[in-house]
């Protein structure tokens, strides 16, 4: 049965430079901070949460249907989902908006400059959760902050099971607005950073968490993951990579290996194992939508 994957559509441009960040930027000077880099390494790829775990469905051979804004420059990656064998029927355009876009440049050292404009991805909000009987499971991910609190109601609201993982969207939201999240989701995923931040921010413990919710996910990078299934928490060993070649999009190749086990019945433990093997497959190719399953 289909799955409805909530979130973002972006492309992401990323660059290479080949010194240090550190040697071009004068910590006495970073008043008048005026610096220019050369990145003889540049390449644009299909990104964002959505079209990600869309992606990493399709590599299962589930149905995806993702819900989510391109912008005026879209066509492209519609054309691509649509390739894929993507259900495109909910993805809607803003006419005057672009489309996400992620700007990151990397030195040799693998530090980190980004730049990202939310674009199509601020109007999410108004492409609603579709009046759609066959929708087996869904996913909240990272998307605008106002699409993400709108399509949970409109979830729960019709009785659609769905994981809430919030992932870099996390910090946009109180402890209030957190906690019903947590009420109206069926399963929620975090990676530890995040789960001591909804902890912080709720006054819940994990444990008091997931006594609310069907199953509670806590990943840990190479070392698997934490997983409460109801009352009982076990762990889950993570898989080790033939290659770490690129980080990007590891978590969304989880988030879809997660959803396909919902979408199967499958026990909650069994899901996640099969998550922590596609993130192991994808870690081992550029970019997040260029992998394949062996």
């Amino acid at each position: 049965m289909p799955i409805l994957v909530c979130g973002s559509l972006a492309f992401d441009t990323i660059m290479t430079f080949e010194g240090r960040f550190a040697e071009q930027i004068l910590p006495s000077q970073l008043h008048i901070l005026n610096v220019s880099f050369l990145v003889p390494g540049l390449r644009r790829e299909y990104g964002g949460c959505a079209g990600n775990i869309a992606y990493g469905l399709r590599q299962l051979g589930a149905q995806a249907v993702p819900l989510a804004m391109l912008g005026n420059d879209g066509q492209e990656y519609l054309e691509r989902l649509q390739a894929l064998g993507v259900d495109t029927s909910h993805v809607s355009k803003a006419a005057d908006s672009y489309t996400a876009q992620a700007m990151i440049m990397t030195d040799r050292d693998n530090n980190q400059i980004t730049a990202f404009h939310p674009g199509a991805m601020s109007m999410a909000h108004d492409n609603p959760v579709p009046p759609r009987s066959d929708l087996s499971v869904a996913i909240i991910s990272p998307d605008g902050r106002e699409a993400m609190l709108t399509h949970a109601r409109q979830l729960h609201a019709a009785g659609v099971p769905f994981v809430f993982d919030p992932g870099q969207g996390l910090p946009m939201f109180n402890g209030e607005e957190l906690r019903q999240f947590i009420e109206l989701a069926t399963w929620v995923t975090l990676n530890d950073y995040e789960a001591q931040m909804l902890c912080d921010r709720t006054g819940l413990t994990l444990d008091a968490i997931a006594t609310q919710v069907k199953g509670l996910i806590v990943t840990l990078g190479a070392q698997g993951c934490d997983v409460w299934d109801g009352a009982n928490k076990v762990h889950v060993p993570g898989v080790a990579a033939s290659e770490v070649v690129d980080p990007t999009g590891c978590g969304d190749a989880f988030r879809a290996a997660l959803l396909h086990g919902l979408e199967q019945g499958w026990p909650l433990q069994r899901c996640v194992e099969l998550g922590n093997r596609m993130g192991a497959t994808k870690i081992a190719s550029r970019g997040g939508q260029n992998y394949t399953l062996n």
